[in-house]
């Protein structure tokens, strides 16, 4: 066993070579495809106050995002330190939201998580829990925006404005059936590839949808106000929730293309221009996923230069209690 531990340890090394080798061309392939100039240009005519408040709200967005894993810890019984648990989450966020869920979702939550301590089937049951947290938010918030016909559907649309009713119908009687589980269900525990996932309790639930929803609803307040305010808050909302569920489907990283295809095609008829769409999306994409990125790969080295002395650190409080 001795004899193979250095071989385990130049392994470990090689492939996290591999993984930056993989985040450099992921950054590479994503910066080629924002238009710079576009970008500086939207930066320096913007209204300085819409800018002010949107990054604000950006920084109350990743915030609340690193409460899903607050809650995924409460979930697991970890006892990592909050701030560590924090750091690790807005990394992963950031992440995730430019190059996909599988590097910032998966591989990044496990990479991070496992140099700070936990083992594979906690770091399962955090990653679980958050991402089935992001999308109950989106359930509730969606079905409550779709049944209530707040999103003009153009005519000659791929989905009729009765079929978004419908789904956002649906959608409610999901989160209700959800919450009855929660609080009725006897059976509380299933195995999954020998993964334990727990049925969490009402409670967890009601502050899961929370929690969540308030994320989706301050990300569509950042759109809203980079668009002047022009559009309804909830018209507005209700394109973002459209455009993730799309992104999601066609699997591009960061849904470039996506998202600004979906506005252009559900506010056509509002009182913008393309140009002020573009615009408008252009700035969201430099607040809410470069910017964060940015301070996030600063982070991810930072935390990895620092991670064994952490891990040390983390072991022996867990020793102490």
């Amino acid at each position: 066993m001795p004899q193979s531990h250095p071989r385990w340890r130049w392994i470990k090394k090689i492939f996290t070579g591999l993984f930056f080798v993989a985040v450099v061309v992921l950054l590479v392939i994503y910066a080629r495809k924002v238009n710079w100039h576009d970008v500086a240009e939207v930066i320096t005519h913007y209204n300085r106050l819409a800018i002010l408040l949107s990054v604000t709200l950006v920084i109350v967005s990743y915030l609340t995002y690193g409460v899903y894993d607050l809650i995924g810890q409460a979930y697991c019984g970890h006892r990592l330190q909050k701030r560590q648990v924090m750091l690790v989450s807005f990394i992963c966020y950031a992440f995730n939201l430019t190059l996909s869920t599988w590097v910032g979702g998966v591989a990044m939550r496990y990479r991070l998580y496992s140099r700070l301590g936990l083992d594979g089937s906690t770091i399962t049951r955090i990653f679980s829990l958050s991402i089935a947290t992001n999308w109950l938010g989106y359930v509730l918030v969606a079905g409550v925006v779709f049944s209530t016909g707040l999103v003009p559907v153009p005519s000659g649309w791929f989905i009729g404005e009765g079929t978004l009713r419908t789904i956002g119908i649906c959608l409610l009687a999901f989160v209700v059936v959800y919450l009855a589980f929660c609080a009725f269900s006897r059976r509380r525990r299933w195995t999954v590839k020998g993964h334990t996932l727990a049925l969490p309790s009402l409670r967890m639930a009601l502050l899961q949808f929370s929690v969540s929803s308030a994320n989706w609803l301050v990300m569509g307040t950042i759109i809203w106000l980079l668009l002047g305010q022009k559009v309804d808050y909830p018209q507005v909302l209700g394109v973002l929730l459209i455009s993730s569920i799309a992104g999601v489907i066609i699997h591009i990283p960061a849904g470039i293309g996506v998202l600004e295809a979906v506005f252009l095609a559900l506010l056509s008829g509002e009182h913008l221009t393309h140009g002020a769409i573009i615009a408008a999306l252009l700035a969201y994409r430099v607040v809410y996923f470069i910017a964060p990125l940015l301070l996030a790969l600063v982070l991810y080295l930072w935390l990895e230069s620092r991670a064994k002395a952490l891990r040390q650190k983390n072991q022996q409080a867990m020793q102490k209690i």
